[in-house]
């Protein structure tokens, strides 16, 4: 890894991106201190900053924007909203589903819809916000009624989505001019800033003493071990052997060629733990706003679905594997695969072409997929096991270990296959 960057300052190219890059993320940091008006930020961090619900991921993957009321607070959320509609609208409205297809100019036409749908979702969390801190008692009382009330609602859900855009914005320019995938590398930012925070409360429960004196080194090795794990998992595939029959054209022979089709073990990424959390956490950001009585029915539901009982972590775990199939489901069809391996005069050897060969690709995704939704619920529960035990809080969960190795390993393949097409070893030598 070191190598790669030490050779990639070596280009020119390479090193104006890379100086980019650096230079767009540092105004992001910047824009993240900047705080939303009417909104009390230092109360509102006193509330949520260690929340361990939904608002406490959303806390993390803003970089703590969220929490001190920055007009970047929305970050890249509604965007990352607007894709998955976007791309499951585009499995369900066949004119979407064409843009999908027509390569280089549908894909623009698809971003230009999702920026549309962005715009909307802005609105939406921005409006969502404005309760949050409201029923958090972070707006003065004096913009809660008459004019002065809905001034401060317009004021704050367009500056949190001009906020928002402006991140999209970045990351945008991120893509284009610098290094890897913008919105990934925004995202990847906002959870590195919080690993001070987390290195400070490992360090302040280490010099307590005691059972923490132990405790702490165990965190930091088992950290380590979820990064090996992942980056194993994360390069892990099942390569399904593909032969192609040779065929004469003219006087020229096609085919002959032996391939494979690789099948990721980690094909869904992080999506199914960001779906599953959201829907979990929704009962905990109800009773932020809702007081129900103890000893009733929703009191006790409640109780049940908050991030400290084990049916919120036995249902977590379930709901993940659930949305690790579905997200496979969407993106790949044993169907058309075989269909494609069938047009070019390919089979799988000892599988016969058309049905059998569709059959054995589901076979395969059905257990590679299953042994990536263990993968990914094991990492997603394992810090809250953990932190019930340990009863040390940290910020620093499976969802954003599994977000930082995953866009570290992108970006060096990125930078990795920059430096090849700029060096041609066997044509200049």
């Amino acid at each position: 890894m070191f190598t790669t960057i030490r050779n990639a300052f070596k280009n020119d190219d390479l090193r104006k991106r890379i100086i980019y890059t650096i230079f767009i993320l540092i105004i992001f940091r910047l824009g993240s201190a900047v705080i939303a008006p009417f909104i009390d930020g230092a109360h509102l961090s006193q509330q949520i900053g260690n929340s361990t619900d939904f608002l406490g991921l959303l806390n993390t993957f803003s970089g703590g924007a969220f929490e001190k009321a920055s007009i970047f607070a929305l970050n890249i959320q509604p965007y990352i909203t607007a894709s998955i509609i976007v791309q499951l609208l585009a499995i369900a409205i066949p004119a979407l589903e064409r843009l999908s297809k027509e390569g280089e100019t549908g894909r623009k036409k698809l971003n230009k819809i999702t920026k549309y749908v962005t715009v909307g979702m802005c609105l939406l969390q921005g409006y969502a916000y404005y309760t949050i801190v409201r029923a958090e008692g972070a707006i003065n009382a004096k913009y809660l009624s008459g004019f002065p009330k809905y001034f401060a609602l317009i004021t704050i859900i367009l500056s949190l989505t001009a906020g928002a855009s402006v991140v999209t914005w970045l990351g945008d320019q991120i893509t284009e001019k610098g290094i890897g995938n913008g919105i990934s590398i925004i995202l990847f930012a906002n959870i590195i800033s919080r690993l001070p925070q987390t290195f400070d409360v490992l360090w302040k429960n280490f010099m307590q003493g005691g059972k923490n004196f132990i405790l702490v080194p165990i965190i930091l090795l088992i950290f380590a071990g979820m990064i090996v794990l992942i980056i194993v998992m994360n390069e892990g595939e099942r390569r399904i052997p593909v032969a192609y029959a040779k065929r004469v054209v003219g006087r020229k022979m096609y085919g002959g060629q032996n391939s494979h089709i690789p099948i990721k073990v980690s094909m869904s990424g992080v999506m199914p733990i960001i779906f599953a959390s959201s829907l979990v956490s929704l009962p905990g950001m109800i009773a932020r706003f809702a007081n129900p009585k103890p000893g009733g029915f929703w009191y006790g539901f409640l109780t049940v679905m908050s991030p400290s009982h084990w049916f919120y972590g036995i249902l977590y775990f379930l709901l993940i594997i659930g949305f690790n199939y579905f997200y496979v489901a969407v993106q790949y069809n044993p169907i058309e695969i075989a269909n494609n391996i069938k047009s070019n005069n390919g089979a799988i050897p000892g599988i016969r072409p058309g049905k059998p060969t569709s059959t054995f690709i589901a076979k395969v995704i059905a257990k590679i997929t299953f042994i990536g939704a263990l993968f990914l619920g094991f990492i997603a529960i394992f810090p809250i096991i953990f932190n019930s035990i340990t009863s040390i809080p940290v910020a620093l969960g499976g969802t954003s270990i599994i977000i930082i190795v995953g866009v570290a390993l992108d970006t060096m393949r990125q930078l990795e296959s920059q430096l090849m097409m700029r060096h041609h070893k066997g044509f200049l030598e």
